[in-house]
């Protein structure tokens, strides 16, 4: 009798992990640099937010916005984070992708050069350290020299893959200066650094990372598409109110040590990570102006042709940041 008992309450058992395993959705979802500006979906998955709102959700690395919005178009990956100007790009071409969710409506980047570097037009013949042409990095890097009066021909853009590299060629002089995120640009001031812009409080209000995906995908799997936005949402709500678990994930994610650099890089984010997460169309505009100046066919665009905001506006409605607390 009380191995009948035993081995029904080993069956029970089983099927409650079966049930409990189908009912959790999967998902892939693609991180692209290694910055605070991508906080939301590591808290998600570090705390336990994607497995509570029934998500199996698998965090892959493609090192661009373009390569992510590639993978969302083969099938590969549901979501990714990217950048406006490279989403727009793509949509222009036909890639039919959208911003579910916004991370950051700043271009949360600094210019840094070498010490004796003083003004930005001082790097008039010098070489300047980004990711990828067509990044982010890209991006600001072209508005922070634009700032100053100089011209492409009078630079040489150097493209470095990833932020933490370019940080290790300006160490070692293989560049002149180059545009870091949080937290390089911390280890960057530490280093001895000059800070000749910081483009998140002195550049445009701007599309600088987003999370974004197919309209297809969304038509397919609202459910899904809405499991995911409410996730990021809690993963930033978290972020902001629990430094603790905020410099955890810095620490495992971000690979980020040093108490000095921790606390910087998550004041910084804290500050400009976009919560309620909404893309603003202020900022959807800037990047439509743009991508317009090298490609006509942008003009005549609407911030509506590249966001569904509608998930977030739902959780808005629902009274979600203001139970969590939106202004922080």
């Amino acid at each position: 009798m009380q191995r009948s008992a035993i081995k029904l309450a080993m069956i029970v058992w089983a099927l409650t992990l079966s049930l409990r395993a189908e009912a959790q959705i999967p998902v892939r979802i693609n991180w692209t640099a290694v910055t605070g500006a991508q906080s939301g979906m590591f808290m998600a998955q570090q705390e336990g937010i994607f497995k509570k709102n029934g998500l199996d959700a698998e965090l892959l690395h493609i090192s661009s916005s373009s390569r992510g919005i590639q993978a969302i178009l083969a099938g590969e990956i549901a979501f990714s984070y990217m950048d406006g100007v490279n989403q727009v790009q793509a949509n222009l071409k036909g890639a039919n992708i959208a911003f579910v969710a916004g991370a950051t409506n700043r271009q949360v980047f600094s210019l840094m050069a070498k010490p004796e570097i003083k003004r930005i037009s001082d790097l008039r013949g010098r070489k300047i350290g980004i990711t990828r042409i067509g990044s982010s990095t890209h991006t600001s890097a072209l508005f922070a020299l634009n700032s100053a009066g100089l011209k492409q021909n009078d630079y040489q853009i150097l493209p470095l893959v990833e932020v933490p590299n370019i940080l290790t060629a300006l160490i070692a002089g293989q560049v002149d200066a180059g545009v870091v995120s949080p937290p390089t640009n911390s280890r960057a001031r530490k280093a001895g650094l000059n800070e000749l812009m910081n483009l998140a409080k002195e550049g445009p209000e701007f599309v600088s990372v987003a999370i974004g995906t197919s309209r297809s995908y969304i038509k397919a799997n609202e459910d899904t598409v809405r499991r995911v936005v409410r996730s990021y949402a809690e993963g930033v709500q978290l972020f902001k109110t629990n430094k603790a678990a905020a410099q955890r994930m810095m620490q495992k994610y971000l690979r980020v040590k040093e108490q000095d650099i921790l606390d910087d890089a998550y004041s910084q984010f804290r500050e400009y990570l976009e919560y309620p997460p909404y893309v603003t169309r202020k900022a959807m505009e800037t990047v439509i102006a743009e991508v317009s100046v090298s490609d006509a066919s942008a003009k005549n665009s609407k911030p509506d042709d590249f966001m569904d905001m509608r998930f977030v506006a739902e959780l808005d409605k629902q009274g979600f940041f203001k139970a969590t607390g939106s202004k922080q």
